[in-house]
């Protein structure tokens, strides 16, 4: 139980600490950020040239969100009906081949 008027516990840390045997003394300091955003869009790129000329992700249909606060905005779909790809003149099959997504 807490006693006297004191301050409610709610400390934030956000401060990473590196562990040694006398227990947290240093700081983490994150000074290869710039070097880690770089190797990453490297990576993209790598990964990118190595699938070409295919797309990174599977072609989605850009549909209206559902409720009346969020109908305005336009978003990604979970595929396309197979309803749209035999109007489309495609099979499931060889929609999901090409990197098209299928919803059913």
């Amino acid at each position: 139980m807490v006693k006297h008027n004191n301050v409610v516990p709610n400390i934030h840390c956000h401060k990473k600490y590196c562990e040694s045997s006398r227990g947290p003394l240093k700081v983490r300091l994150t000074l290869n950020q710039a070097g880690k955003k770089k190797s990453r869009r490297l990576a993209r790129a790598a990964k990118a040239a190595a699938i070409a000329p295919r797309p990174l992700k599977l072609l989605r249909p850009s549909v209206h969100c559902q409720t009346q606060r969020y109908s305005a905005k336009v978003r990604l779909g979970k595929g396309f009906t197979l309803e749209e790809l035999k109007a489309a003149g495609l099979t499931a099959r060889f929609a999901r081949t090409v990197g098209i997504a299928v919803d059913h």
